[in-house]
C-alpha cells in the first residue's frame, strides 16, 4: 500500500508493537519513511513504559524515517507528532474540540483518545519512530483516566492517510529543530490548561501552579504561588481544567 505522499505503508495482521518491528527494521538497516501498520498489538506501548490496549478496530501505526546530522532536540518531535494528530481530527471531525495535553496527549472532552510515543531506534543516520495509536472504533475498558474513540464511522486507512498528510507537513514546519518556534506557536492555541492551576509530580516531589507555556526547550513552565518558575521536563501533570471537565462528564 502507498498513501497519497507517497509514503509505503507496511501492514501486519498482528505483532508485538509497531514500534519494536521499527527498532529491527532500523537494526537492518531501514531508514525510511515507512508506515508500519497492525491490526492488532499483543505488546502495545505508552509513555512511561505503560502498556497499551490494541484491540482490533483502532489505529495501530508507526511512522519510521531518517533525519539529517543538522537536526537538533529530537525529543521535539512530540509536539509535531501531536500538532498532526491534532490536525486530522480537525479535518475528519471538525466539529470536535480536541485538545493537547502536555506534552503529546490528544483529548476530546477530557479524554483521551491518542497516545503518541517517538523513540530513537537508530543512529548513523539518525532514525526515529513514531508510534501513534488512536481510538476510532472503540476505547478499551478499566483504565486508570476516562477515554474515547473518534468514531464517525471512520475506517483506519482514512485517519492514517490523514495522519500521514498532516504529520509530514509538520516535519516540514519543524525543520529539524529550525523551526520549532513556530510548532511551539501553534501547540500552545491547541494546548489544555494554559494560564490554569497545575499539579506536576517530579519523582517523589509534588509541585503546584500556573501553567504558563512551554520553554524554549519544549518544557512546561510551572510558576508557583510565590513567583518563582519551574520547568518540568517529565513527570505526571494533573491539570484543575481537565480535572473539573472530568467531573461533570461522570
Amino acid at each position: 500500500m502507498i498513501l497519497p505522499t507517497g509514503h509505503p505503508v507496511r501492514h501486519f495482521d498482528r505483532i508485538d508493537s509497531t514500534n519494536s518491528e521499527a527498532r529491527r527494521l532500523a537494526e537492518l538497516g531501514e531508514c525510511g519513511p515507512i508506515w508500519l501498520l497492525a491490526g492488532e498489538q499483543t505488546d502495545g506501548r505508552g509513555r512511561l513504559g505503560r502498556g497499551w490496549v490494541s484491540e482490533p478496530g483502532n489505529l495501530y501505526a508507526t511512522f519510521l524515517f531518517s533525519l539529517s546530522e543538522k537536526a537538533t532536540a529530537v525529543h521535539q518531535i512530540s509536539f509535531v507528532a501531536a500538532l498532526a494528530v491534532h490536525d486530522t481530527v480537525a479535518n475528519l471531525r471538525p466539529g470536535l474540540d480536541a485538545r493537547i495535553k502536555w506534552p503529546n496527549d490528544v483529548l476530546l472532552a477530557g479524554a483521551k483518545f491518542c497516545g503518541v510515543l517517538p523513540e530513537v531506534v537508530g543512529m548513523a543516520p539518525l532514525r526515529v519512530a513514531i508510534g501513534c495509536g488512536i481510538n476510532i472504533a472503540h476505547a478499551p475498558s478499566g483504565t486508570p483516566y476516562p477515554v474515547t474513540a473518534l468514531g464517525g464511522n471512520l475506517g483506519v486507512d482514512v485517519v492514517l492517510a490523514a495522519l500521514d498528510h498532516h504529520l509530514k507537513l509538520r516535519l516540514r514546519q519543524w525543520d529539524e529543530g529550525g523551526g520549532f518556534a513556530s510548532i511551539r506557536g501553534d501547540w500552545s492555541v491547541r494546548a489544555l490548561g494554559m494560564g490554569e492551576s497545575v499539579t506536576a509530580k517530579i519523582g517523589h516531589e509534588q509541585r503546584e501552579g500556573i501553567f504558563r507555556g512551554l520553554a524554549v526547550d519544549g518544557a512546561l513552565i510551572l510558576q508557583e504561588p510565590g513567583g518563582g518558575q519551574v520547568h518540568v521536563h517529565a513527570g505526571e501533570v494533573t491539570f484543575a481544567q481537565l480535572e473539573q471537565q472530568r467531573q461533570k462528564s461522570s
